[in-house]
């Protein structure tokens, strides 16, 4: 009885991702079992497995036993409908330093900066937010902080810290001027609470954000102290607590604006043209292949990637994961890696590329919608980078450990359940497979590869060295993190050889010493670099390592998270696996078995910089290092579409319009916003007088596209209004028939909404009514608020539209753009109206 309990016990708790479960006491009595107690946790990363399985009263409470703070709790809704990550946890509402950080590793290492500087009791709250947020998003969560932070006054004053590491792919000017916003509509309260502010960022488009900021400071009317990566990331904390000389102005050698990088100046022309001459002189040799190899599609859609020169890695456990011939194979539509690894590889002067840009000239990558397609016209690619969403990431990495030519997968995607990740492990490990990930931005070998977004924009590659390989290989959780430390090794080395991400998840593909032997047995790398982090056990196993003389190159170590222990409350950081379940796992005990280990861990990542400093110049002096002639790299030109959002060209509009204008907030009607024209009550005649001053239509759908492109070849009416009513399908104008059959379906048949949509990407099927050009999550369409406000007040029942935004709290999760859209709004409240007004039977 006991023993088929047990394991009927085990299964249950497989099969509804439980990640602990105690049952103490347990009394066994005339045949009977009897639970006394138990003690269970599940993994909310797998809602969307077992949302039905659960049932519908299993909610996930904040932390250590407490109510949330309505600000927590707000920052968690708004964490919830977005692709980005906000989080936020308040410690000590009247404490003096409040932090605004960006990433999940750097919120950390925050938070510890402020204790090591004895400011634990002062630090008021926890936070970061990540992933890319928008302006609008990030002007929200700096509201909420700010509403908090002003709400008392301290005759010291208090001190705000807006911090973070190297970004990789988010626009720091965007998330910038949504804080600048929120700092404006405070400022007021900013100047009674008497508060100073501290900023340091870096990443694409930090100059103008750090601009914006200094600019805000000259108006505010309190202290804002503006520094970009030529500054360590936790120097400003000193500055903040008085423990720091605060410098007059910032570091002058950096360039100005992001654009620098991109044109030969007076200075550099002449390196330029060496470089290109010995690029000239080594054609004959054999060229090295561009990184992508091929595109594969994911069941939903079209993917990316790039044909090169075949030279994958061998299969020996030690053998290096990318060399300068390695391709790779990218799993998801992610146009704007592809082309920052293409950009990375023709600045690594790899020539042989595989419609994207090298250097100026357009190349043309071959797509597929299999992956068994891909693999088989590819098979010297050796790598797959999996930009798969956490809901389908599982079942392509499974596909790709299906062909032997694949030896590193790197998976991007974060929130995979914990139980899928350990098994993706397993399955690697049977495979001899390396996996990366899962929640990694992946990782980087400088002259030879890179991941994905890895190393950020061209300005940072470039600044950081990653263009040619140092003598320095590094690995860490963080992937934001990873970025800093490319930063830090270039300030304080010669610069990267290797370095990876390993993931922020508990149970991740790869480990720390799995890297850390590798690179132990390459003799290009002459020094190790660290960046562990409170929770698990692997920095034990990395000392265990260094005691018994499986490593023995010099390494840095340090482990991020010290702070946990004097917060005096639960938090749970950053990344999933950062949290300690016992004493071992804290980050001061890592940290003192790393030392006693032989390996050199600073006093606090504060010092992280001249502790690699030390080991480097040491190596040097012995002569183990010789420091070698800096190459020039070649000019890599920027993106239309960037140069443009970073305001550096400008392009006159191909087409015009002056009827509607769906930019902003709100749709404009001939310069009327839509909701005067509802709540003043128009009528026909009114909005038909809106539209007579002007009878053309913005060219944003396919009819009205098509119209244009005909009128302006000086068709006639009735051919040019034919044009347009022949674009009407599933796509266009039958959106609206597709979202009523499509949600229909899954009412009908039972379907919660998170199976709805599980059941629609399994059959590779758009969801019609779902998505939109410009509106958001965050700019929501004001047609859309109107016909739901109608709809809601007035109809008999409406369950077809509450099952639509029920479906649309999860597809904005992922983007906020997956709104419930106009065409599905009418789809699914016509429906609704047929189905309940009493005049029809079904």
């Amino acid at each position: 009885l006991l023993l088929n309990f047990i394991a009927d016990l085990h299964r249950v708790y497989c099969d509804l991702h439980f990640t602990y479960l105690e049952v103490n006491p347990l009394v066994v009595r005339a045949g009977r079992i009897h639970i006394l107690d138990l003690a269970a946790r599940l993994d909310q990363c797998a809602e969307y497995l077992c949302k039905s399985a659960w049932g519908s009263n299993v909610d996930f409470p904040p932390p250590f036993g407490r109510e949330a703070f309505p600000e927590e709790a707000y920052i968690a809704e708004l964490d919830a409908r977005s692709g980005a990550s906000l989080k936020l946890t308040v410690l000590n509402p009247e404490g003096r330093v409040w932090t605004m950080v960006a990433g999940g590793g750097a919120s950390v290492i925050y938070a510890d900066t402020v204790c090591d500087m004895g400011s634990a009791s002062e630090l008021a709250n926890y936070g970061e937010y990540s992933g890319a947020p928008t302006e609008e998003q990030t002007y929200e969560y700096a509201k909420t902080l700010l509403s908090l932070m002003t709400r008392t006054v301290r005759p010291d004053g208090k001190v705000l810290i807006i911090g973070g590491g190297i970004a990789n792919f988010t626009n720091v000017a965007a998330t910038f001027k949504g804080i600048v916003r929120a700092l404006r509509q405070y400022q007021a309260q900013l100047v009674k609470c008497g508060a100073e502010i501290f900023v340091r960022r870096a990443g694409p488009n930090y100059q103008e954000g750090l601009r914006v900021m200094r600019e805000l400071g000259e108006n505010l009317g309190v202290q804002i102290h503006v520094f970009g990566p030529e500054t360590h990331m936790t120097a400003i904390v000193g500055m903040a607590l008085g423990k720091r000389p605060i410098p007059d102005k910032p570091d002058a050698a950096k360039p100005a604006t992001t654009a620098n990088f991109l044109l030969p100046t007076s200075e550099n022309s002449a390196t330029a043209a060496a470089a290109a001459s010995a690029r000239a002189a080594a054609a004959g040799t054999a060229a090295a292949g561009a990184s992508v190899a091929t595109a594969a599609s994911s069941a939903s859609g079209a993917t990316s990637g790039v044909d090169g020169l075949s030279g994958a890695s061998g299969g020996a456990p030690d053998a290096p994961l990318f060399n300068p011939g390695t391709k790779c194979i990218v799993w998801g539509m992610q146009q704007r890696s592809v082309q920052n690894c293409l950009d990375f590889d023709f600045v690594c002067s790899r020539r042989e590329p595989s419609k994207y840009y090298w250097g100026h000239n357009e190349i043309l990558i071959p797509v597929y919608k299999q992956m068994s397609d891909a693999m088989r016209k590819h098979p010297d690619a050796s790598v797959m980078v999996n930009f798969a969403s956490l809901r389908s990431a599982y079942d392509s990495t499974l596909e790709a450990l299906q062909f032997p030519q694949i030896r590193v997968i790197a998976i991007i995607a974060e929130g995979i359940p914990e139980n899928l990740s350990r098994r993706l492990a397993l399955r690697a490990a049977e495979k001899s497979v390396t996996v990366i990930g899962p929640a990694t931005v992946g990782g980087v070998k400088p002259g030879c590869f890179k991941i994905g977004n890895t190393g950020g924009m061209m300005d940072n590659i470039l600044n950081s060295k990653l263009y040619r390989p140092g003598s320095v290989a590094y690995v860490s959780r963080s992937g934001g993190m990873s970025n800093e430390l490319n930063n830090i090794i270039a300030l304080n080395a010669d610069g990267v050889l290797e370095g990876v991400a390993i993931g922020g998840d508990r149970y991740p593909g790869s480990t720390f010493l799995d890297h850390l032997l590798r690179y132990q047995a390459d003799p290009g790398a002459q020094m190790l670099v660290v960046l562990g982090e409170v929770g698990g056990q692997e920095e034990w196993r990395i000392a265990d390592a260094l005691r018994d003389g499986r490593i023995t190159k010099p390494m840095v170590a340090w482990c991020i998270g010290t702070c946990a222990g004097l917060l005096g409350s639960e938090v749970q950081f950053g990344h999933a696996g950062a949290c300690a379940n016992s004493g071992q796992e804290t980050a001061s005990a890592k940290n003192a078995a790393l030392a006693a280990a032989g390996a050199h861990v600073p006093a606090s990542f504060d010092q992280l910089g001249e502790t690699i400093r030390c080991v480097y110049e040491d190596l040097v002096g012995r002569g183990v290092i010789v420091p070698k002639e800096e190459p020039a790299p070649p000019t890599v030109p920027m993106d239309y579409s960037w140069a443009r959002e970073l305001g550096l060209i400008r392009k006159p509009s191909s087409f015009m319009t002056s009827i509607c204008d769906e930019r902003g907030q709100e749709l404009l009607y001939a310069g009327v916003p839509i909701t005067e024209i509802i709540n003043r009550d128009f009528g026909i005649g009114g909005v038909l007088s809106l539209l007579m001053p002007a009878t053309d239509h913005g060219p944003a759908v396919s009819g009205a596209h098509n119209t244009i492109v005909c009128a302006r070849a000086g068709k006639d009416l009735v051919s040019c209004l034919t044009s347009g009513l022949l674009t009407i399908g599933d796509r266009f104008g039958g959106a609206l028939d597709g979202a009523a059959k499509q949600f229909s379906h899954g009412v009908d048949t039972g379907l919660i909404p998170m199976e709805f949509v599980n059941e629609m990407r399994k059959r590779g099927e758009l969801i019609m009514g779902i998505g939109h050009r410009v509106k958001s999550i965050n700019n929501p369409d004001m047609r859309v608020e109107i016909l739901k406000k109608f709809a809601l007040e007035n109809f008999p029942a409406s369950p077809m539209l509450h099952y639509a935004l029920e479906v649309e709290k999860i597809t904005t999760s992922k983007k906020p753009n997956l709104i419930l859209n106009v065409d599905g709004m009418i789809g699914v409240a016509m429906v609704d109206l047929l189905r309940h007004c009493g005049c029809f039977t079904r």
